[in-house]
């Protein structure tokens, strides 16, 4: 659970609150809570002075601590971010990314030879092939079906509307209604939000969001969703999508369906699954966008906070076969073989190359109004949810599913009763497009409720169309005075509304083919003032329909990088790229004036804990020791008895707990971290109890254990106390807890900046951090040249899972010349037995 205390700290004249959040491990625990029946073994709640720590407290941050939103602001907007934080924070786990390095972990990855671990480098590479064909596939049938629906029902209203407009209205509605309750029926009882994937690349455990069910209800929801024409895109479902194939290729399948092999259950870490999730969320970007190189991007810019340069070959081919897998199934569509409406969809769209630097960036300012109205949309979107979170979505899920109808009811009356209300436009006589375009079929200019033959009505051409085929039209330089201002300005507040209300309803959406539809009829709009007053730059509307579409997006969902190189892609214009950067830059900056990003609000809402890319101005001047000051931490002997570990479990949430021991004289020393998880998995086997207070025999340990026993299934919440019982006489019985603990956890000074703390958590993942007193002895000084040592034959070196694994009998000679010296009797007991 998470628990938030305030701080008060005097600054001369200047009183500052501080909002400190606490995360699951460590927080409070009374010393009378803990079982101390045995002197030799008794869990050490730190309430009795233990000598390394000078205060009497031992410190440990959690991420939280360091991830404080709370800066030195008034004490309205703490309680604010109090109030924000207080209803979604509470009962999130965190994951496991670092790699426990404990003995039994490394004889089980000793008894490896070179054919499992080329094994295991093959199955990564093949899972990242089939994640990339999942996905390829996964995005072409949504895109087909999506097609194919909108195809049916426009040739269906269009086809009725020619004997009376009223039945076709109400066929229209009905289409559309069906579409959409179908879609959210599906997701309100099988899948989840694409919000709850980002609490796995925060580090939050999230069981439940990428299962088997899940896979198809994101499929089959976004299809009756953008097919029912609510204001929203296919992109967030096509990531959630390839998220959820990784996962269950990295978990060897699906246990509930039988679609399980136990020769893929070869990844055993939390940090290998995310990286397989990182790169189905590449997948997706780059299928809904036909953009390989934006998927890489975009995963590198906003999916994952620990790159590494192995990962990035896995997300770029994984990228490209989804790029080959798209191509190759929508060249096979041309041909009429995926139905009548099947041939589009896919975004490419054809973009005039001629421009005017110099002309255009003097007409920036729209640049900035692009911006402000990202910001404006960020805003009231966080406000509509809020009230939603609050009142509706607490009655249960029929009133979700009324609220979707009733938003697509709304959808549906605007964008029929739009176009009524708008005049009809000669078509034109120089256009090689046809005017209008004939029944049954998509295109440009609609006739809807037009008198002449030759007329269309340039609002329907825009209501009436998908929002890839909508798009295409805006940018396209082919549609030179196709549309009328007042046709575009009143698509654009109509499109606008609906896609603030839409947003955060419980259907798959995604937002960013809906801000491209805002910002390129905004940029259009802007296009025809200018070429109309300023025919000297030679520029078409399309080209600023391109940059207004840029201008909404950088200022509402603030990437840079990947949002630049998708819209190049999709465009396939590389002349328009110095335009684009600089369009970016501009409504980023503007946006970020006045809040955060649209993802990054809507996380915080749900209180989602995630740790922005910069630590906060006030942690500069804050210490490890001020952060985890009131907390006092429960802490374990090495030779523990099983009852006292039962009755830490239940008495307390802590995911972690360090574990001490004592020197000859008195002084009490750390010398790991066992996980509850770990501790769990040795209780339920039983195979180490032991009877007497001693340390057990280190050897064989990975023969009495699966290792993968050890690790938590990405669809289950994992092991709990309650499933375990143990008989009375096994409450008596001790565990040696060395051959399982994490010896090298990582420590910081008690006097080391909680900004430093904040960048350790955020560049390496972690979970934990011991903060210890500063007076320590150095045993020596590794730089650069320490780690650049060459391969031998006497210790070979296997790069597995981003850790060192060395042949064990040249090492142990080593590591005994360390641990014999008296001053570390505590590791001699540890190793001495090797």
């Amino acid at each position: 659970m998470l628990k938030r205390q305030f701080c008060a700290k005097q600054d001369n004249t200047v009183f500052h609150k501080r909002l400190y959040k606490r995360l699951l491990d460590y927080p409070l625990l009374d010393p009378s809570s803990s079982s101390s029946s045995s002197l030799s073994s008794p869990p050490h709640a730190l309430g009795s002075p233990p000598e390394w720590d000078r205060d009497g407290e031992a410190r440990v941050v959690s991420p939280s601590d360091a991830e404080d939103d709370a800066g030195p602001a008034a004490a309205e907007e703490e309680e604010d971010v109090f109030a924000r934080r207080s209803n979604g924070g509470s009962g999130m786990e965190s994951l496991d990314y670092e790699i426990i390095e404990n003995y039994a972990y490394r004889e089980h990855q000793a008894q490896r030879g070179k054919l499992w671990v080329s094994y295991y480098v093959v199955v990564k590479w093949l899972f990242a092939l089939l994640i990339g064909i999942g996905t390829g596939y996964a995005a072409v049938f949504i895109n087909l079906a999506v097609e194919n629906f909108s195809g049916w029902k426009y040739a269906a209203t269009f086809s009725i509307i020619q004997h009376s407009y009223f039945v076709g209205f109400l066929v229209y509605i009905l289409i559309n209604l069906g579409l959409v309750f179908s879609s959210v029926f599906i997701i309100t009882h099988f899948a989840q939000l694409l919000l709850d994937l980002f609490k796995l690349f925060t580090g939050v455990d999230t069981h439940g969001i990428l299962l088997f069910r899940t896979l198809v209800g994101k499929i089959f929801g976004s299809i009756g969703s953008v097919g029912g024409g609510l204001a929203l895109g296919k992109e967030g479902p096509l990531v959630h999508t390839g998220a959820c194939i990784a996962s269950l290729l990295g978990q060897g399948g699906s246990t509930k369906y039988h679609l399980r092999s136990r020769w893929l259950r070869i990844f055993e870490s939390d940090r290998d699954r995310r990286d397989l999730v990182t790169c189905g969320c590449a997948a997706g970007v780059a299928a809904a966008f036909r953009a390989p190189v934006g998927g890489v991007l975009f995963a590198l810019e906003e999916v994952t906070s620990w790159w590494r340069s192995q990962l990035m070959w896995r997300v770029f081919f994984t990228s490209a076969v989804v790029a080959v897998v798209v191509r190759s199934a929508m060249s096979w569509c041309k041909s009429g073989k995926c139905g009548h409406f099947g041939s589009g969809g896919f975004i490419i769209w054809d973009i005039s190359g001629r421009l005017l630097f110099s002309g255009i960036a003097a007409h920036g300012y729209y640049w900035v109004i692009g911006g402000l109205l990202g910001a404006l949309f960020n805003q009231l979107t966080l406000y509509i949810t809020k009230w939603r979170r609050s009142y509706l979505h607490k009655k249960g899920s029929r009133v979700k599913i009324l609220e979707v109808c009733l938003i697509s009811v709304l959808t549906s009356i605007i964008s029929f009763g739009s176009p009524l209300l708008t005049k009809c436009s000669p078509c034109p006589d120089s256009d090689a497009i046809e005017c209008p375009r004939p029944p049954g079929t998509d295109g440009n200019f609609v006739n809807f409720y037009c008198a002449k033959d030759k007329e269309y009505n340039d609002l329907a051409t825009i209501f009436f169309n998908t929002q890839d085929d909508a798009i295409r039209n805006l940018f396209s330089a082919k549609t030179f005075h196709e549309y009328s201002a007042q046709s575009l300005l009143t698509f654009l507040v109509m499109f606008y509304s609906l896609a603030i209300v839409t947003f955060g309803t419980a259907v798959p959406a995604g937002q960013f083919v809906p801000g491209i539809m805002i910002g390129s009829t905004y940029g259009r709009l802007v296009g025809m003032f200018v070429v109309k007053f300023y025919k000297r730059l030679n520029v078409e509307e399309g080209t600023y329909a391109l940059l207004g579409a840029a201008s909404f997006l950088g200022g509402s969902m603030r990437m840079t990088v990947s949002l630049c190189v998708i819209m190049v892609e999709i465009t396939n214009n590389l002349q328009l790229l110095p335009l684009i950067m600089l369009v970016l830059l501009v409504s980023k900056a503007v946006g970020d004036f006045f809040n955060e990003g649209l993802y990054e609000m809507q996380a915080q809402l749900r209180g989602i804990p995630l740790l922005e890319s910069r630590p906060k101005q006030y942690m500069r001047n804050m210490t490890a020791k001020e952060a985890c000051k009131t907390q006092k931490v429960v802490c374990f002997s090495r030779i523990v008895k099983v009852a006292d570990i039962v009755s830490v479990l239940r008495s307390n949430k802590h995911n972690g707990f360090p574990v001490v021991d004592h020197r000859p004289n008195g002084e009490t020393l750390v010398i790991g971290l066992i996980l509850r998880s770990h501790l769990l998995v040795l209780l339920q086997s039983k195979v180490d109890f032991q009877n007497s207070p001693f340390p057990c025999d280190l050897r064989g340990v990975s023969n009495r254990h699966n290792f993968s026993d050890f690790v938590k299934p990405a669809s289950s919440k994992g092991k709990s106390i309650e499933e375990i019982h143990l008989a009375q006489d096994e409450l008596e019985l001790y565990l040696d807890l060395a051959p399982f603990l994490n010896p090298s956890p990582y420590i910081v000074p008690e006097d080391m900046s909680l900004a430093k703390v904040y960048n350790l958590f955020r560049q390496l993942g972690l979970r934990h951090i011991f903060v210890v007193p500063r007076p320590s002895r150095v045993i020596g000084l590794i730089t650069r040249k320490d780690l650049l040592v060459e391969e031998s034959d006497d210790s070979a070196t296997l790069e597995l899972q981003s850790t060192s694994v060395r042949a064990q009998r040249p090492r142990e000679r080593l590591v005994m010349q360390h641990v014999q010296q008296p001053e570390h009797p505590l590791l001699s007991s540890l190793l001495i037995q090797q």
